[in-house]
C-alpha cells in the first residue's frame, strides 16, 4: 500500500479562490469598475467603454482522485469490482455503501481511541452519500454492498418470528397446567392447607413478560420520536438508508423538522444520549443514539444543500458530517456485461460481515481499541498535518468544517478495516495506512462537492442569459427575482447569477442611490450587444 499523502493546503486554497470568484462580487474590483456609480436627475449613465468580448459560462469543478481497488480489505475488495463491472457502476458507490453497512453492523459496541492517553473515544459511526446523475446506477450498487446486512435483519426477524411462537405455544401450555393447578389449589384450601394452595398457584403463574418488539438494523422512513423508540429497542444502533437522501436534508432545512435536525446532529456521535419530550409519548430517553446513514443523491438537488452549507444559512456542520460522500466522474463507455456474479468474491464478503458482527455482539460492554506505537504515531502526523491545512485560512468555512471532522472518520475507518482483517487487539500499521490513503481520496471528492455551490450561479447565468428577451433592456435583479424561474427564486441565487454575467461580460451595470432616504442602492444592469451577434 502507498503511503498516505499528507493535506495539501495549495489546492484547497485554490477551491476556495474559484468559489470566491464565482458568487462574490464585493472583492473583484474589475466588476466594481464595470459599474459607473453616477447618477445625474434620476437618468441611469452606464459605462459608455467599449465592450469586451463574452467569455462562455460553463461549470469547472474541480477534479476527483479515481477509486482505487486497494483503498478496500482484501475480503471485501472483489465483491465491490465485481458490483461495479456487472453493473457499469463506479466502483466509489458499492465501497461507500458497503463501509456505511459495517459500521452499523459494528454500531456502538466498539470504540477507538484516536490519542494514547487522552480519553477521546470515537464511535465507528458513518455517514456516506452517493452523488450521481439519475442513472448512475446509485440504488443499485447500495442494495448490492448492503446486502448482507439485509440478510442479517431477515435472519433476526425469522429467529424472533419463531421465538414469538414457541412463546405463544408455552403461554398454551401455561395455561392448561394452572387450570388443573387451580382445581389442585381449591381443594388444598378446602382442606384448610392455604400454604399448598399458594405454592401450587405460583408454580404456575405465567411470567408478565410482553411481546418483544422485532429486532431491527434498517430504517428507511421513520419519525424522530419512533426512531427513538427503535433506538430503545435496538441499543446497537441503526442504519438509515435513503435512495434520495436529498429530499431528507431539504426537508430538515425546514423550520418545522429543527427538532429533527438536532436528533441527527447528535446521533452522528454515536455515543451519546437524547431525551425529547411530547404531550402525546411523554418523554423518551435514548440513552445511545447511534444512526448510521447511506443514500444517494443528484448534483442538481445536492447543490442547493451545498450553498446553505457555505453562505452559512444551515451552516451547522450537519452536511459535513457526510464524510464519505463521493461524487465520480459519470462513465461515459457502456459495456453488456451478462453473467453470473463472483460466487467466491460473494462469500468472502459476506463473511467479513459475519465475522465483524459475532465479534461485537460477543461483547459484554464496549470495547475500546487503541493505536499500535507504530499506527499512533502515523495518525498523530497526518492529523497534525490536517488540522495546519484547515486553519490556513484558504478555504471557505464549509470545507474547513468539513476537513475539521475528518479524523473522527480516519479513526473509525481504522478501526473498522482492522476488524475486517480479523484484527481483535489493536489497530495497526496496515489498517491505519489504508485509512489515511481513504483521507487522501476523500477530500478530492470533497473539493468537488463544496465546489458545487458555482452550479446553481452558473446554471442560473445560463438561464438568465438564455431568457435575455423576457428582460427589459435595463433590469435590475429584482426584476429577475420577479420572473420566479427555475432556480431564481431567492435573492441570493440571482445575486451570484448576475456576478458571474458580469465576470462573462455578459452583461455591465450602474449602482445608483436609493430614492428612499437611507435606502440601499440598487444596480441596473445592460446586455453586452455582442450576444446577439456572436452568441
Amino acid at each position: 500500500m502507498s503511503a498516505p499523502l499528507v493535506p495539501n493546503s495549495e489546492d484547497f486554497g485554490q477551491v476556495a479562490r474559484e468559489y470566491r470568484e464565482s458568487v462574490s462580487s464585493s472583492s473583484r474590483p474589475e466588476r466594481a469598475a464595470a459599474r459607473d456609480t453616477s447618477s445625474v436627475c434620476g437618468q441611469i449613465h452606464i459605462a459608455s467603454a467599449p465592450w469586451p468580448t463574452p467569455k462562455k459560462i460553463e461549470s469547472k469543478l474541480p477534479p476527483v482522485a479515481p477509486f482505487d481497488a486497494e483503498l478496500l480489505p482484501a475480503a471485501m475488495r472483489d465483491y465491490v469490482l465485481d458490483v461495479s463491472d456487472r453493473q457499469q457502476s463506479p466502483p466509489d458507490f458499492a465501497a461507500v455503501a458497503s463501509l456505511c453497512g459495517i459500521a452499523a453492523v459494528v454500531g456502538n459496541d466498539l470504540r477507538i481511541k484516536p490519542k494514547s492517553l487522552d480519553d477521546w473515544e470515537v464511535t465507528p459511526n458513518i455517514w456516506g452519500v452517493m452523488i450521481g446523475r439519475p442513472s448512475a446506477m446509485k440504488s443499485p450498487a447500495m442494495r448490492s454492498a448492503l446486502a448482507p446486512v439485509f440478510a442479517m435483519q431477515d435472519r433476526l426477524r425469522k429467529d424472533w418470528e419463531i421465538a414469538k411462537r414457541d412463546r405463544e405455544i408455552d403461554a398454551q401450555l401455561q395455561g392448561i397446567g394452572a387450570k388443573d393447578a387451580a382445581k389442585e389449589a381449591a381443594k388444598a384450601m378446602k382442606a384448610g392447607d392455604a400454604e399448598r394452595a399458594r405454592r401450587l398457584i405460583a408454580e404456575h403463574m405465567e411470567p408478565d413478560e410482553g411481546d418483544s418488539p422485532c429486532p431491527r438494523m434498517i430504517v428507511n422512513d421513520a419519525t424522530v420520536e419512533k426512531l427513538g423508540e427503535l433506538l430503545n429497542e435496538n441499543r446497537h444502533g441503526l442504519l438509515l438508508i435513503r435512495d434520495e437522501l436529498a429530499g431528507f436534508l431539504s426537508r430538515m432545512d425546514a423550520d418545522e423538522y429543527q427538532s429533527e435536525r438536532a436528533f441527527y446532529l447528535e446521533a452522528y456521535n454515536g455515543d451519546g444520549a437524547f431525551t425529547y419530550d411530547r404531550i402525546g409519548r411523554g418523554t423518551v430517553h435514548i440513552e445511545r443514539a447511534t444512526v448510521s446513514i447511506i443514500g444517494g443523491a443528484q448534483p442538481s438537488r445536492v447543490a442547493p444543500l451545498v450553498c446553505g452549507a457555505m453562505t452559512g444559512a444551515r451552516d451547522d456542520g450537519l452536511l459535513q458530517r457526510f464524510q464519505l460522500a463521493v461524487w465520480p466522474d459519470d462513465q461515459r463507455d457502456w459495456t453488456w456485461i451478462d453473467r453470473r456474479p463472483n460466487a467466491r468474491a460473494c462469500m468472502s464478503f459476506d463473511a467479513a460481515f459475519e465475522s465483524v458482527q459475532i465479534f461485537a455482539r460477543n461483547l459484554e460492554a464496549p470495547a475500546v481499541f487503541s493505536f499500535s506505537k507504530e499506527a499512533q504515531e502515523l495518525f498523530r502526523q497526518w492529523m497534525t498535518d490536517l488540522q495546519s491545512a484547515a486553519r490556513s485560512g484558504n478555504m471557505p468555512s464549509a470545507l474547513e468544517s468539513h476537513l475539521l471532522k475528518m479524523p473522527k472518520t480516519m479513526a473509525a475507518l481504522a478501526l473498522l478495516f482492522e476488524l475486517i482483517d480479523g484484527g481483535r487487539e489493536s489497530v495497526g500499521v496496515i489498517a491505519t495506512g489504508r485509512a489515511l490513503d481513504w483521507a487522501d481520496y476523500l477530500r478530492s471528492h470533497a473539493a468537488r462537492l463544496y465546489g458545487a455551490g458555482t452550479i446553481i450561479a452558473e446554471n442560473g447565468a445560463r438561464l438568465i442569459c438564455d431568457r435575455r428577451g423576457q428582460l427589459a433592456a435595463k433590469f435590475t435583479a429584482r426584476d429577475v427575482q420577479r420572473k420566479a424561474w427555475a432556480g431564481l427564486s431567492d435573492k441570493d441565487a440571482v445575486s451570484a447569477a448576475m456576478d458571474l454575467l458580469v465576470e462573462a461580460h455578459h452583461v455591465r451595470g450602474a449602482t445608483i442611490p436609493s430614492t428612499d432616504a437611507g435606502g440601499r442602492p440598487s444596480v441596473v444592469y445592460e446586455w453586452n450587444p455582442k450576444l446577439s451577434r456572436e452568441g
